[in-house]
């Protein structure tokens, strides 16, 4: 049976989003890819956090050293799907379509984010059309 991993924090959420884009990385080098410029200690804190909740592990750095170097041990888009499910179901009742008519009504998405919406319900209505 599969852990269930804590949710993630704002700043918890960045690193990993570097980790996901970049690779494997170092406190330092995961600091200077920051958009803000938090302390080199805090990244660190976030780190072990985040080790701590199961999302990262860390290995010697292949140069040597006293850097680690840290890796994601879950993938982006299964740790995506269970925050999206955890905020439908927190803040729109359980209920996606809320989160999507919030999102249209909000005017968050352009004429272009709207088309590729509207081509990918289509594209499921016509798989799930197909199946038994």
């Amino acid at each position: 049976m599969k852990k269930k991993l804590p949710y993630l924090t704002r700043a918890e959420s960045e690193l990993m989003q570097l980790l996901w884009t970049g690779g494997p990385a170092t406190v330092a080098d995961l600091q200077g890819r920051l958009e803000r410029k938090p302390a080199y200690t805090t990244v660190q804190t976030l780190m072990k956090i985040l080790e701590t909740k199961g999302y990262v592990g860390h290995e010697a750095h292949p140069d040597g050293g006293r850097a680690h170097l840290f890796r994601a041990l879950v993938a982006e888009t299964s740790t995506r799907k269970r925050h999206l499910k955890d905020l439908v179901d927190r803040l729109f009742g359980g209920r996606a379509e809320s989160l999507v008519n919030g999102l249209i009504d909000d005017e968050v998405l352009d004429r272009a984010d709207l088309e590729a919406l509207k081509k990918h319900i289509d594209d499921k209505l016509n798989t799930k059309g197909n199946r038994p």
